[in-house]
């Protein structure tokens, strides 16, 4: 079976609006390794684990092309180590994956981002000790200069250095750091790196953009800038992929979500429909999450809902300590409790129970 599907024809004749684009995403019914009408990435049984835990498991995964798709799921469900396998900075047990086609398995991290798929990381990976413009640069690829056998020699690579410096002028102009070219890399600000990194992906025209965490850190001034741009990069006909824990941009940006809850691909779909998926919400808050174990009344509401969950034991004769029978009897206790330390506390001026005055006030 190929992976590989073609660029619509209307998209690649520029007929096609992918801001939008309204045709369906997903080819059938949205659901865990749904298949796409337009895949650019196909992972398939894609394994990695570290000391007998496997960090991804991963039966089938597609990402849409010129959308932008939100990778979400709790802390350690192996998001970040997906991007690793797919990008080459690690090796996975098991499992293929292809990029337009052309299988990435055993190619080397800088071979992948000359084939057009870049990424960015949680903590900024920019060269401090060089300025802006330095670290522009060396994002560009085709530098004949690279070569030590050119390199002595500035009139084989100066021509191409200045198309760099120009496209990369254009790119930080774009993204509001052309004031700050010349300064060290070490004296911007965390969003002010995140924007370089952005930028400085870019330098290598990319087909998907992966972005790890863009707004981890990130000062709230620059949060609507930082997705400004990421909705641009769709605009100019890229597909992008992130990890994000904010559900409130991703609800605002995402066209598509995938859900990863212990290394696996729980939930695909539209953000509205993800958000509100019960597999969603367990994996990030737990079963339960919104009851009050601190009071009977938690307890009984607790109950009530697990007795009418079909896989609780509650309300069988092995209900065990949270059933409703038990409940009551320990709110019941609580409340003989309640009243027997009123009954002997001291009683106040006028027959009422005084809990707050001390003995010097109650002379």
């Amino acid at each position: 079976m190929s992976m590989h599907s073609e660029e619509p024809k209307a998209a690649r004749s520029g007929e096609v609006d992918y801001m939008t684009d309204s045709r369906p995403i997903a080819a059938g019914e949205a659901g865990p390794g749904c298949k796409k009408r337009d895949p650019i990435v196909v992972a398939e049984n894609v394994t990695r684990s570290f000391g007998g835990i496997n960090a991804v498991d991963v039966d089938y995964l597609e990402i849409p092309r010129h959308k932008i798709t939100a990778l979400i799921g709790p802390n350690g469900a192996g998001k970040t180590t997906l991007f690793n396998l797919l990008t080459g900075f690690d090796t996975p047990n098991t499992g293929k994956w292809q990029f337009e086609g052309k299988s990435l398995a055993g190619v080397s991290p800088y071979k992948v981002a000359r084939m057009g798929m870049v990424r960015t990381f949680q903590l900024t990976k920019v060269m401090g000790k060089l300025t802006v413009m330095e670290n522009m640069r060396l994002g560009a690829s085709n530098q004949p200069g690279e070569r030590l056998a050119k390199a002595l020699f500035k009139g084989m690579w100066g021509g191409r250095e200045k198309e760099i410096t120009a496209q990369a002028n254009i790119l930080l102009e774009k993204f509001k750091l052309d004031a700050k070219k010349d300064d060290y890399a070490a004296s911007l600000s965390g969003g002010q790196r995140k924007l370089l990194e952005m930028a400085r992906s870019l330098m290598v025209q990319p087909k998907l953009v992966m972005l790890d965490e863009p707004m981890a850190g990130v000062n709230p001034a620059l949060t609507q800038s930082l997705l400004d741009h990421i909705k641009n990069l769709k605009a100019e006909g890229m597909t992008v992929l992130f990890v994000e824990h904010d559900m409130h941009m991703v609800r605002h940006i995402a066209d598509w979500v995938v859900v990863m809850a212990e290394g696996k691909v729980v939930a695909e779909g539209p953000p509205g429909e993800v958000m509100k998926n019960p597999a969603v919400i367990d994996a990030y808050l737990g079963a339960h999450h919104d009851v009050d174990l601190g009071d009977s009344e938690g307890l009984k509401e607790l109950a009530a809902e697990l007795e009418a969950d079909e896989e609780s034991i509650v309300g069988t004769e092995n209900a065990g300590i949270i059933s409703l029978d038990v409940v009551s009897h320990e709110a019941e206790e609580a409340r003989q409790r309640a009243d027997r330390l009123r009954s002997d506390e001291p009683q106040g001026r006028h027959g009422s129970t005084d809990t707050g005055s001390t003995g010097k006030d109650s002379q």
